[in-house]
C-alpha cells in the first residue's frame, strides 16, 4: 500500500516534494494519520534553514494524529484515536506529514474522549508544549491571586494556547508581541493587556520592577533575560522556545535575590505521564470552539509555501494540515 508524504532529500542537494512511498518505519503500532500540523521546527526543516533533519531521507513533521490501524502493543487496539509527537519525529525518525506511519506504542498518547484527532492536530506540539508550561507554573504553586502571567511570542502556536489556558484558569495574562495588527486577536483569546515586544528586547538591568508572578517564554535570548528580571519574588518562568536566539546573557540576581525559578520545558522526550497530564489539561482547559479562530487549514502540497510565511513572521495562530486533501 502506498501513501503520500512530504519527503525531504539531501542528495545531491536539498529538495522537498510530495511523494508516494511504500516503506514504513519500525514500530508495534500502525497509524492512519488524518491530520498533522506545521510547527516552527517543521518550517526550518522544510526551508532548509537549520540542521533540524539528522537522518536522510526524511519524512517531515513533528506531529501526527489519527487512528490505530493495527497494533501488537497491549495498550492500543484498532480504532483508538491517538496523538504522536516528539521522540525525534521529523529529525531522526520519519515524521507525521504523511498518511501512514508506524511507531512504538510507548510513544503514543490515547486521546481524551472529548478530543478528536483533528482537535489534537489543531492543538499540536505547540499546544501540548503550552500545557506543559502552564502545568509547570501551577505545580510551582502559582495561582491567579499571585499576580499576572506574561506570555511572550503570544501570537504563535505556543503563546496563543498558553494564553487561552491561563485566561480560562482565571489568570490575568499579559501578552507580548511584535505584531501591532494582532492586538485584537490576543484580546479575543483572553489577554488583559498587550505589550510591544520591543519593551523586552533591549539589554536592561539585572533586577527590574517586579511585575509578573510567572512567565511562559517562547523567545529566549534577551527577552527571557528581561522577563526573569521582572518576575516577582518566588515566582517562576517556563522557557520553551528560542525564536530570538539560544543565548541567555543573564545575571544570577533574580535567582538568588528574589528566589525565582526557571523551568526548562522539554516537550520532545517528556515522560508518558507528563504527556498524559498535558493532554488531560488541554481537554479540560481549552474552549475547543475557540480553536477555530487560531487555525488555518492547508493541504500537504501547501506546506512549503506556508512554512516560508511562518519563517517570515506572517502567521498568526496555527497551521493544520489535512492529509486527506
Amino acid at each position: 500500500m502506498t501513501y503520500r508524504a512530504l519527503y525531504l532529500t539531501n542528495t545531491p542537494e536539498f529538495s522537498v516534494r510530495v511523494a508516494e512511498l511504500e516503506d514504513l518505519p519500525e514500530g508495534d503500532v500502525e497509524l492512519r494519520i488524518d491530520h498533522s500540523t506545521l510547527n516552527y521546527k517543521d518550517a526550518l526543516a522544510l526551508c532548509n534553514k537549520s540542521p533540524i533533519v539528522r537522518t536522510w531521507p526524511m519524512v517531515a513533521g513533528i506531529d501526527a494524529t489519527g487512528v490505530v490501524e493495527s497494533s501488537t502493543h497491549p495498550d492500543f487496539q484498532a480504532g483508538d484515536a491517538v496523538v504522536l509527537n516528539g521522540w525525534g519525529l521529523g529529525e531522526t525518525r520519519w515524521g507525521g506529514l504523511a498518511q501512514r506511519t508506524r511507531a512504538p506504542g510507548d510513544w503514543l498518547v490515547k486521546l481524551p474522549a472529548s478530543l478528536t484527532p483533528r482537535d489534537a492536530a489543531a492543538i499540536g506540539t505547540a499546544g501540548y508544549t503550552a500545557a506543559l508550561c502552564v502545568l509547570a507554573l501551577q505545580r510551582h504553586g502559582l495561582t491567579p491571586s499571585d499576580g499576572p502571567i506574561l506570555v511572550t511570542g503570544a501570537t504563535g502556536g505556543v503563546g496563543s494556547i498558553a494564553l487561552m489556558l491561563l485566561a480560562r484558569a482565571g489568570f490575568e495574562v499579559h501578552a507580548l508581541t511584535g505584531k501591532t495588527a494582532d492586538h485584537a486577536y490576543l484580546k479575543n483569546l483572553g489577554a488583559a493587556t498587550v505589550q510591544d515586544r520591543a519593551e523586552l528586547t533591549a539589554p536592561g538591568k539585572a533586577l527590574q520592577k517586579e511585575r509578573f508572578a510567572g512567565v511562559v517564554d517562547a523567545l529566549g535570548s534577551q527577552a527571557l533575560v528581561n522577563a526573569c528580571a521582572q518576575v516577582k519574588r518566588n515566582g517562576a518562568v517556563a522557557a520553551c522556545g528560542l525564536a530570538m536566539g539560544m543565548d541567555f546573557p543573564a545575571s544570577v540576581a533574580p535567582f538568588i535575590l528574589r528566589g525565582i525559578t526557571l523551568y526548562g520545558i522539554d516537550s520532545v522526550y517528556a515522560s508518558p505521564a507528563r504527556r498524559q497530564s498535558a493532554w488531560a489539561r488541554l481537554a479540560s482547559g481549552l474552549e475547543l470552539n475557540a480553536l477555530a479562530g487560531i487555525v488555518h487549514e492547508i493541504s500537504l502540497a501547501e506546506a512549503v509555501p506556508a512554512a516560508e510565511k511562518m519563517l517570515a513572521g506572517q502567521l498568526t495562530g496555527r497551521y493544520l494540515v489535512d492529509l486527506n486533501i
